[in-house]
């Protein structure tokens, strides 16, 4: 018996049965029913508000936009998922002004000095997005590991505009997070930051410096 299976059957046998749920009120979590044009104003809002970046982008221009801002940025090259359709598109595309494109695609401990100190940029796809709280849903996989998103120094993210919600309250349901769950779902609202050292606010510490959302419309 697992150590989860003896907690749980701890519980079970204080409780006398099987364990249940409580009965909870999430009325107060409910909001008026936003228009897209509102969610995508209020996600955007609340997103730069942390020094994060918002960029408008359709399904033709994104990977034109991506180049433009890799390039002012210096960036030597690029971690994409391997068989996510990002990381497919941007292979076949065959184009010249974007860093050298890598793969994660071995295990972390035969590449981890490079990853961490070698690799500048790194791009992901999302599950969607919060307008309240201008956040980001990502559930790390296989093909995009939670490093990708913490280790590189420019996170880019790309959020479909008609997958936005309102409310995290809401995109739980919408999605139907009750039948299964990742060991790991993430909600990033913004770049690394910190303030631990003197009461001094510093980005990138933690994690990335930068983080740009690709917003598909």
């Amino acid at each position: 018996m697992s150590s989860r299976e003896t907690i749980l059957q701890r519980l079970r046998n204080r409780t006398g049965g099987e364990l249940t749920a409580p009965e909870c009120d999430f009325s107060v979590l409910e909001r008026p029913d936003w228009t897209t044009a509102e969610r995508i104003e209020r996600f955007e809002k609340m997103i730069e508000s942390v020094h994060g970046e918002v960029h408008h982008c359709s399904e033709d221009s994104w990977m034109d936009r991506l180049a433009e801002l890799l390039g002012t940025r210096g960036a030597r090259n690029l971690l994409i998922p391997k068989q996510h359709e990002i990381g497919q598109a941007l292979r076949n595309a065959g184009r010249d002004d974007l860093p050298e494109l890598l793969i994660y695609d071995e295990p972390i401990e035969s590449w981890q000095a490079h990853l961490f100190n070698e690799v500048d940029a790194s791009i992901t796809s999302t599950r969607g997005g919060i307008a309240e709280t201008g956040s980001l849903i990502l559930w790390p996989t296989p093909d995009e590991p939670r490093l990708m998103s913490l280790v590189p120094p420019v996170h880019v993210a790309v959020l479909k505009a008609s997958e936005l919600y309102t409310t995290f309250h809401e995109a739980i349901h919408a999605q139907n997070w009750a039948a299964g769950m990742p060991t790991n779902a993430l909600l990033i609202s913004g770049p690394s930051k910190t303030a631990d050292i003197e009461q001094t606010l510093a980005y990138g510490v933690h994690g990335p410096k930068e983080l740009i959302v690709l917003m598909i419309e």
